[in-house]
């Protein structure tokens, strides 16, 4: 089913197709590795806006264009982010750190999107873009992916993500490992300490897999996909009774849909449930 109606976005930057309601992103800039240059931050918060705001887009699939994820963010980009014309000191550092704050804000909106977002990663995922996929819903890979904290080896402190949301999947003691070292970790290991879900043997057989995951998730109440990636947010943040307190609530008002009903009634008939976007 293509959703020949929605009007999909042109990026120079990202490749973006939707079909069975599934949105697949790719970066595009593979004569570069896909390095993150400013068009290309700018548009991933764009593309991800798009997807959380239009109905049809159910479940989103992250991946790269070319030989590689993500080389991480471009170096060029990075000597621009001091503004030299600025000559008060104060002034320069807080525009600096707008500046950071609104590259954190383009990846924090894959996090806030509230469709389900897969990233599949093959080659290189370096900086930025372990950045970027820490902030994904589920990270799969190819064996010959490559995982790297690679601020370390440029004298500067990951800022945009990887500090604070990598620890919570693969835990502490190997997250300060990695971020101290900035060594590498292949496909294989990276599934083994949870940074991926699943490893596979070539890109083709990982897209092949994860397309039908994200088929899988589209099928699913759109209504409770939504509401559980936003249960789990916030549960991640505060205590369990906070969060218990959270889904009283959330269900008290959502428990009662048309999806529960359709639901139902399908698996009274034996049938395929037919939810409304």
């Amino acid at each position: 089913m293509n959703h020949s109606t929605v009007e999909i976005p042109n990026f120079e930057t990202l490749a973006i197709d939707l079909n069975q309601h599934i949105t697949h992103i790719q970066l595009n800039r593979p004569k570069s590795a896909n390095a993150m240059n400013r068009a290309l931050w700018q548009e991933l918060g764009d593309a991800m806006n798009w997807a959380d705001r239009t109905p049809e887009v159910r479940v989103v699939v992250l991946s790269g264009n070319g030989n590689h994820f993500c080389a991480g963010i471009d170096l060029a980009m990075l000597n621009e982010l001091i503004d030299e014309s600025i000559t008060c000191e104060a002034r320069k550092r807080e525009t600096l750190r707008e500046e950071i704050l609104g590259l954190q804000k383009q990846l924090t909106s894959i996090e806030q999107c509230r469709k389900p977002v897969l990233a599949a990663i093959h080659g290189a995922c370096i900086g930025g873009g372990v950045d970027m996929i820490s902030a994904c819903d589920m990270r799969y890979c190819t064996e010959d992916a490559t995982f790297s904290i690679k601020e370390i080896d440029i004298g500067m402190v990951a800022d945009v993500g990887t500090l604070q949301r990598l620890p919570r999947l693969i835990g502490d003691g190997l997250m300060r490992e990695l971020a101290y070292t900035g060594r590498d970790v292949r496909g294989e290991e990276a599934t083994t300490i949870g940074l991926s879900n699943q490893c596979f043997k070539d890109k083709d057989a990982m897209m092949e897999a994860v397309f039908g995951i994200a088929r899988a998730i589209a099928s699913k109440s759109p209504l409770s996909i939504r509401g559980t990636k936003q249960v789990l947010l916030y549960s991640r943040e505060h205590s369990v009774a906070d969060g218990l307190d959270y889904i009283a609530t959330w269900n008290a008002g959502m428990l009662m849909s048309d999806d529960l009903k359709v639901a139902l009634d399908a698996r009274r008939k034996n049938e395929v449930p037919n939810f409304e976007n």
